[in-house]
């Protein structure tokens, strides 16, 4: 997805002379990201990253989001920090949109997990989790089971046949899961959208776990199925990769073991997960014009990462 919003040199420079970096000595556009308009800055003093705000993401939700990375960056988790301004402010607006500089960290996300990786990446999410009980802020997801079943529903029946004549039958799975959802499970502030995307390494070290803007006070068995349901399967959902959960819930369970409740949910809390992107990707489906010059990702794929959950069971976490 391209930049949204174009700034050019003069634009930049000058909004660099708010911060405390250095003198602007090049730029370019980010192309990842689908919410937001992204730069890569090299200054006089190393790299930033530059984030405007474009959707999704409300003003109001700023403070908690960039108080976290904050937090959990001084606690010592690999995170980036915000990079304030000259007068202590975390984000700016320019033109009439607000942006924010982060630190830049260096590393590449994984295209082809390994064990290893995996490992890391479960330990490094229970860090999180760890460093994040005692930041003061919260934040009410608006992504619980119910919401997203709401969009489906929202989506219709027949819609939801035009993607896939096999997706409405989500629609009463949606129901089950949220009838069965657990609440009263350990929470903390989880990241709950940890792809591989979200993370970079070096080999098999987290050097940085970024993009928590779907942050949000809850489960954190959730947030490790999330990242399950995320790392351990191929592309289209088929396969899951044995090997990689068992690598992930291992690298948690060295900081963090699971009680005895949470491991006991984990198949319905990764059943949940897959229902919010099978909505998410629903919506964006039907919302994007045919000729629109961006790719559709089909909300089958994580269809059939629910029916392994379902299918599976406790079998799926062994």
């Amino acid at each position: 997805m391209a930049v949204y919003t174009h700034l050019g040199a003069e634009d930049l420079a000058r909004l660099m002379d708010h911060y405390d970096v250095g003198r602007l000595v090049s730029f370019k556009g980010i192309a990842e990201g689908v919410s937001n308009s992204n730069w890569l800055l090299e200054t006089t003093r190393g790299r930033f990253i530059l984030t405007m705000y474009e959707r999704r993401i409300e003003t109001a939700d700023l403070p908690f989001f960039l108080g976290l990375l904050d937090h959990l960056s001084a606690s010592g988790c690999p995170v980036p920090r915000t990079i304030h301004d000259r007068d202590g402010a975390a984000w700016r607006m320019v033109d009439g949109k607000a942006v924010a500089l982060i630190e830049f960290l260096p590393g590449l996300s994984p295209s082809a997990p390994t064990p290893g990786q995996a490992r890391a990446v479960g330990s490094a999410l229970a860090q999180i989790h760890l460093a994040a009980r005692d930041f003061p802020q919260s934040r009410t997801s608006t992504l619980e089971p119910g919401d997203t079943l709401d969009i489906l529903k929202q989506c219709g029946a027949a819609a939801l046949g035009t993607i896939d004549p096999d997706l409405p039958p989500i629609l009463e799975t949606g129901e089950a899961i949220v009838h069965e959802w657990p609440r009263a499970l350990p929470r903390s502030i989880i990241h709950s959208d940890l792809f591989p995307d979200n993370v970079l390494m070096l080999g098999d070290r987290v050097t940085g776990m970024i993009d928590f803007y779907f942050a949000c006070t809850g489960s954190m068995a959730y947030d490790l199925a999330v990242t399950h349901a995320a790392w351990c399967f191929d592309g289209t959902g088929a396969r899951c990769n044995r090997a990689l959960g068992r690598a992930l819930i291992e690298g948690y369970e060295t900081l963090r073991p699971l009680g005895h409740d949470e491991r006991a949910a984990l198949p319905l809390l990764a059943e949940g997960a897959c229902l919010r992107f099978i909505a998410s990707r629903a919506q964006d489906w039907l919302d994007t014009p045919d000729d629109a010059l961006v790719h559709r990702k089909d909300p089958m794929d994580f269809v059939r990462r629910l029916e392994f959950y379902r299918a599976s069971g406790q079998s799926a976490f062994a």
